[in-house]
């Protein structure tokens, strides 16, 4: 808004509007450019007033419907309408208190209705509330609300730092839950793993004692065809105490063994031989015997 000038002429800047009064009164705009005023006839330029859009931040401390105190920042963009510019220059004195007044008012009644929560995801609803209610009455002087943005949002910082710990919490709890799906899935496959790995197991021991038990037999009626007067139960004997020392020599000779402990002494040795010798001896008396 500029000052009053007496002068022959005067220059009206583009976007900008010139407001011209003849002895103090209001008679006329001037366009952008090049003016004269006839001041022999009171006539003068009062003032300039700028039609650029204009930016005018608010913050404004108010509280939620949770009783949570945030300071909310609106941008609000306004001009003045050239056409109402004669409105503009004469009914308010300070229009960008008069903005942020009604700012305030829109603001401190709206938001206390809202929760928190509620607010981060309605803030277009605020800034539409806001735009409405200045539309209606900063129309009737002169400018036009333009556009109005909820720039930011800001609760207390132990409240910020509240809502951090539940969202960390809350993802944590998630994080745990997708966790414990995975150890889950993890032991199921495990025990699944170690039931087929015995069942594959256990075919394959069936199998060894089959193929044992098929060795064997075949070496005893081979045995017992070959050396005559013996009966299956001494070549069965046999064959036993003769694996049964391979196994002690396979004990002795394993590179991972430092100590071998085996429950018998060299008395069981012996006890062993006896009880072939004897099984030999009664085979061939009973043979005696029968003939």
């Amino acid at each position: 808004m500029g000052t009053t000038s007496f002068c022959l002429c005067g220059c009206v800047d583009q976007a900008s509007v010139g407001i011209i009064e003849r002895w103090g009164r209001f008679e006329r705009l001037a366009q952008p450019g090049f003016h004269f005023f006839n001041c022999l006839a009171g006539q003068f330029l009062a003032g300039v007033l700028s039609t650029r859009i204009h930016s005018l931040d608010v913050r404004c401390e108010t509280k939620t419907k949770d009783n949570v105190f945030v300071h909310l920042i609106c941008s609000i963009q306004y001009r003045v309408v050239k056409e109402n510019a004669d409105d503009a220059f004469y009914e308010l004195a300070n229009p960008r208190e008069q903005i942020q007044a009604y700012v305030f008012d829109v603001v401190r009644a709206l938001v206390p209705r809202i929760t928190l929560d509620d607010l981060f995801e309605q803030k277009s609803d605020v800034a539409k509330a806001v735009l409405e209610e200045l539309e209606k009455v900063m129309g009737a002087y002169g400018y036009s609300i333009e556009h109005i943005l909820m720039v930011d949002i800001i609760p207390d910082d132990t409240v910020r730092k509240a809502m951090n710990e539940i969202n960390a919490a809350q993802r944590l709890q998630l994080a745990s839950v997708y966790k414990g799906e995975a150890e889950k899935v993890f032991l199921v496959k495990k025990a699944e793993a170690e039931a087929e790995a015995k069942y594959l197991g256990g075919v394959g021991v069936a199998r060894q004692r089959q193929a044992i038990t098929d060795g064997l037999r075949e070496n005893i009626l081979e045995f017992a065809h070959k050396v005559e007067g013996t009966s299956s139960k001494e070549v069965m004997d046999l064959i036993m105490i003769t694996q049964y020392f391979d196994t002690i020599k396979d004990l002795g000779n394993s590179s991972k063994n430092t100590t071998i402990f085996i429950p018998h002494g060299p008395g069981h040795v012996r006890d062993i031989g006896d009880q072939i010798r004897n099984g030999m001896m009664e085979a061939s008396s009973a043979q005696i015997d029968q003939q």
